[in-house]
Formats: structure tokens, sequence, C-alpha cells
């Protein structure tokens, strides 16, 4: 799975399978360029529901393709499939958490713990540093899902700007999953090129953490005077006077509830890089109990007792916490996975082909063409682990004779270029623009742009490494 953007588990490298069209590079790139022309005007011009634009779209793209309307469809409906098989569950989750948060009290206490120790200037700076804590062992959409809904309250409570600390949270999450094992971009990319595992997470790391800043606090200083956007109240963790209990659980209770899924998954990574036994019973159970479903599941249960029982919420109220829970998000599962379907449609033409066949002739530095190629699928496709993946096949020959170090920094030129501008072909960006009611454009002017310049600062800071390493 994706973040950055979201990705689908069905999603193979490009090229595994044949392409649903026999159509040459040159109306391949027209079908791309028209597809997304129709949904950025069925969605902004003629105000047509993204869900209904996307699937209209795909379509408009399959035909212009030359692809059979029949495989055009499977496509799609694959990549739905699949996308909400792989978040929404996830999301679902992650609402019943926050609703227990809400309900018991719990967000309340979060967010005046928070507002009581963080001033109006430092509060950016904590938001991109607990997202990075938290997106460490995180896939991008389960950071989402925990952090996004304490953002919109604390934005709510404490009179900021939602894109002065949600820009922050988001960059936190994203720089994590581009750029640092054990995410599954970085670690198919070392896997392919033959990087050292260790010495790519520190490097990573010393990529990630001025990355995660410019992008972060210092990009949404911009970005909040560009897009003015009220926290939309349907996600926002937000209790009504005569609902707000009148005990609140602890504050450590709390904490812990949240981060037992970062835990859970955490513990999973550290066993897969210590163990690396498939056939290990420790590892066995690691990989079952750090999955985010039971991950997210376990904090779930767990909130039952150390929220709601704290809060007075009894087994009656339970079904409508839940019920209240899942409601505002049936609309946000319809958009991602229409476009999870999408991204599979381009990926199946034989889009991220098409990248990899134009840039082979490239006569340019390895790490600038790691970074190129995969920033080219990246917009094609809408992948961050298919650009990742794709593009350290390409570049793994250049890395034979390449020192150790030189390797890793190839891995974090491949992940910074599978980051750049997230668009209307990627599922993540619906994912953004729904949790935080912005419109198409708005969600342009600020995700898309900060994944940019996560992007290009994560391959400046790469080369700048490449010379004093």
């Amino acid at each position: 799975m994706s973040i950055l953007s979201v990705e689908m588990p069905a999603a193979a490298p490009t090229g595994t399978i044949a392409p649903i069209t026999s159509a040459g590079h040159a109306q391949l790139g027209i079908a791309v360029l028209v597809g997304i022309a129709v949904i950025v005007l069925l969605i902004t011009r003629l105000k047509l529901h993204a869900f209904l634009s996307l699937t209209i779209g795909t379509l408009v793209l399959g035909a212009v393709a030359g692809a059979p309307l029949d495989k055009v469809i499977a496509s799609f409906t694959a990549g739905l499939g699949s996308t909400v098989a792989g978040v929404g569950v996830l999301i679902a989750l992650g609402s019943v958490l926050g609703r227990l948060l809400a309900d018991s009290g719990g967000a309340d206490q979060i967010v005046d713990t928070i507002l009581a120790r963080a001033g109006t200037r430092s509060m950016p700076w904590a938001m991109v540093l607990i997202a990075g804590v938290i997106g460490l062992p995180l896939f991008f959409e389960v950071g989402i899902v925990l952090l996004i809904p304490v953002v919109l309250l604390v934005a709510r409570r404490g009179g900021h700007a939602l894109m002065r600390i949600g820009i922050p949270a988001l960059a936190g999450l994203s720089v994590m999953h581009g750029l640092v094992p054990p995410h599954p971009g970085p670690l198919a990319a070392i896997d392919a090129i033959g990087a050292d595992l260790g010495l790519t997470l520190a490097f990573g790391v010393l990529v990630a953490v001025p990355t995660a800043i410019v992008a972060g606090p210092l990009f949404s200083r911009y970005a909040a005077r560009w897009v003015d956007v009220t926290p939309p109240e349907k996600l926002a963790l937000e209790t009504t006077d005569g609902e707000r209990p009148e005990r609140r659980p602890g504050f450590g209770a709390t904490v812990a509830t949240v981060l037992l899924p970062v835990v859970l998954m955490l513990a999973k990574a550290l066993t897969d890089v210590v163990v690396d036994d498939p056939h290990s019973h420790v590892q066995r159970v690691a990989d079952v109990v750090g999955s985010p479903l039971v991950a997210l599941l376990a904090a779930v249960l767990t909130a039952l007792f150390t929220l709601g029982r704290p809060a007075g919420i009894g087994r009656d109220r339970i079904s409508g916490t839940v019920e209240k829970a899942l409601a505002p998000i049936a609309g946000i599962l319809l958009i991602v996975g229409a476009g999870g379907g999408f991204k599979q449609t381009l990926v199946d033409a034989g889009v991220g082909r098409m990248i990899l066949d134009v840039s082979e002739d490239w006569s340019v530095p390895a790490l600038l063409l790691g970074w190129l190629i995969a920033v080219g699928i990246r917009l094609a496709t809408g992948s961050a682990t298919v650009a990742t993946i794709s593009a350290a096949g390409l570049v793994a020959p250049l890395a034979a004779d390449m020192s150790s170090a030189h390797a890793a920094l190839l891995v974090l030129a491949v992940g910074a270029g599978s980051l750049f501008f997230s668009h209307v072909n990627d599922a993540g960006f619906w994912m953004v623009k729904e949790y935080f009611g912005m419109s198409v454009g708005q969600t342009v002017k600020t995700w898309s742009l900060m994944e940019t310049v996560i992007s290009v600062v994560g391959l400046g800071c790469v080369l700048l490494l490449s010379l004093v390493v």
C-alpha cells in the first residue's frame, strides 16, 4: 500500500502482464492527457461528483487508448475493489477509533494537552514531529485515519488555519512513506538495487528530516495563505454539549490506545529485520498481529475498555457509536476506490511500460535518472509503489559499480521521485481532498504542491549527500 498515496495490493510492477491495448506510445500519452482532462473538467466546471467523474474519465481513457471496453471495465472494477479491500476496512476501523475518542472525551484530552503545551508558533513543528514518529512504521492511509481527525479538532478548537497544521502532518507521513524503510516502496527498491538496508535507513532519516521541515512547517505558511478552508464537521472528533461525558479517560491511556497500532506494526517491522525467517513462529505471529487490519482492530477493541468504560460508554451505546462513525465515510470510500480504479486502468494499459521505454536512452547521472523515471511513472499512473519498483528495476544495473553508500542513495532518489505531484489519478489525492473538505483546485495548491516540494527537496538532499559519502 501506499501514500502517500494509497496503493492497491493487486497492482503488479508495470510490464509483468500483457497490456489491455496495443496502442503506441503517442496514442497512450494522448489517452492519459485526455482522461485526466475529462476528470478535471467534469469536477471543476460541471460540478459532477468525483466518483462519477473518475468513472467516466476511465472509460474515456480506455476509448482513446483503443482498449476493449470490457477490459477497461474489468481493470477499473479490479482497481476499485482492491483499493476498497486494502484501504476501506482501515478507514472504517480508524473512523470507529476516532468516534470512540470523541465520544469518550479522549480526543478532547489530547487536544487540550497539545494546546496547553504548544503555542501557535510551535504547533506546525509539533505536528510534523508527531506525524513523522507515528508514520515511521505506518502505511500512509493508516496514519491519515489516525492523525487527521485529531488535526481537524486541533484546528477547530485552537482557532488555527487548517493548512498551517494539516500540511505538516501530511508531510511527516508522506516523507516517511517514500524515503524510510520499512515502507513497501523503499524495501522493494532496496531489494531490486541490492542496497544495504541499515545504510538506506540511516540515509533515509538524514534526508527525511530536512525534507519534512521544508515541506511541512515552512511550506504550510504559504499553503495557509493560498487555501483557507474550515475543518469539515462531519470528520472532526467533536462532541456536542449534550454528549460530552462527565469523566474523561486519562491522557496516558488515550495516547497509549492511539499508539497501540503503531507499536504493533513497528514490532512487526523490527521482527522482519531481526528474525528474517518466514518459517519462524515468532515472525508468523508478528506478521499477523502487526498487519494494519489486526493492529487497528486491536486498538478499537482496546479503546472499548480504556476509553469507553471511564466515560461510561456501555454496551447499549456501542452500536450507536459505530453507526455514527461509519456514516460519514461512505462517500470517501467510493471516491478513493474510483481513484484506485482509474490508476489500475492506467497501469493495465501499459502507461508505466511506455515511460520506461521512452527513458531507456536518456543520458543522465544515475541518481537523477532514477528520480526522473520515477517521476514519469508517478505522474502517469499515480502509484508511488509502481513508480518505485519500475524505476528501481530499470536503474538496478547501474548500481553494480556503485559503493554501498551510493546504492543506498539511488534507492532514496527513486523514492523521492515516486512522490512527485500527486494528482487526480492517485487515490491518495482524493483521500486528502475529502478528509480536509477541499475542492480539486485547493487540493492541487496544497497537497499536490507539498508532494512536489518533498520530491524536489528530497532529491536535492540526496545529491548533496552523494558529494560527501
